[in-house]
């Protein structure tokens, strides 16, 4: 997620009672050889409640989707700064981690539900060189590593042990970050990543310029070299399947959001919020299967 998009949502929401609708509807980009994702039908996502970010949570059983916004951070944590929440991800045993990030300062924050509904913070300080903004986690099949990124065009993903999961992580002590994915092509504007399998992720790009992969919003496919275990780091091939749909009523700039695969269903959602007033009306969460 971006610094601007809370600010983004709330000047258009403030704006709401004098616009009105009447651009045409845009037509989705071509398909291409490369795709292996097929779009399979869209529901429209909440602006504040389900812009940013959502997961699939396998415990307990029977349990919904789960979604974040600026309409979903608790008073009492939007209070303490951190007031811009990214893609979210649970562990198969049903930890819920919740990304964090303030306007300024040297940290990060991670908010995990445990499997009993209680919640805990767990912090970590910013590394040499490491970016402020917290835009996603991917929990590992494993459920012990935490895969992170940082917005802008890089050529890593940063790896933590799982908080909440991962025996040596406390709320009482800095998580610190315990390997470096290395990509072999750069990224720009990754708004979420899940993991398909132990050594594969799907990843949802933001990337306005397109000069990247010869296209804007990307949806990314990286393989590792091999599990992420925190003790060593791995390398990651990167590889653009296709262009995520851009359809409104509205035309302008849109913006890719998070990412979820469900293995129950082999069901992979994306998020992409509609340009201007459309943000409202017609954002959508995509439903893929792989063809």
């Amino acid at each position: 997620m971006r610094l601007r998009a809370g600010q983004r949502c709330h000047a258009v929401l403030a704006a709401l009672a004098t616009l009105t609708a009447t651009a045409l509807l845009a037509t989705a980009p071509p398909a291409s050889a490369a795709d292996t994702w097929t779009e399979t039908g869209s529901d429209r996502a909440d602006p504040l409640t389900e812009s940013q970010g959502l997961t699939s949570v396998e415990v307990p059983a029977g349990a919904a989707n789960r979604y974040t916004g600026i309409g979903t951070i608790p008073v009492g944590v939007s209070s303490r700064g951190w007031n811009h929440v990214g893609d979210p991800d649970a562990s198969y045993d049903g930890h819920y981690v919740e990304p964090y990030q303030a306007d300024s300062g040297t940290a990060k924050m991670f908010r995990v539900q445990a499997p009993d509904g209680t919640w805990s913070e767990y912090v970590h300080q910013l590394g040499a060189g490491e970016a402020l903004n917290n835009s996603w986690v991917a929990i590992s099949p494993d459920g012990q590593w935490m895969l992170s990124g940082e917005y802008g065009t890089m050529s890593r993903l940063l790896v933590f042990p799982t908080p909440g999961v991962n025996a040596s992580t406390s709320p009482a002590a800095n998580l610190p970050q315990a390997a470096t994915v290395t990509l072999d092509h750069a990224v720009r504007d990754v708004q979420g990543c899940d993991f398909l399998g132990a050594t594969q992720l799907l990843c949802s790009s933001d990337d306005p310029a397109g000069t990247l992969f010869g296209y804007t919003k990307p949806l990314l496919q990286i393989d590792l070299s091999a599990a992420p275990t925190g003790s060593a780091n791995v390398t990651g091939h990167v590889t653009a399947l296709r262009q995520l749909p851009l359809r409104s009523s509205c035309s302008g700039e849109f913006e890719a959001e998070g990412i979820d695969y469900d293995r129950r269903s082999g069901t992979l959602r994306v998020i992409v919020v509609s340009p201007g007033f459309c943000v409202l009306t017609d954002s959508k969460t995509y439903r893929f299967t792989r063809s």
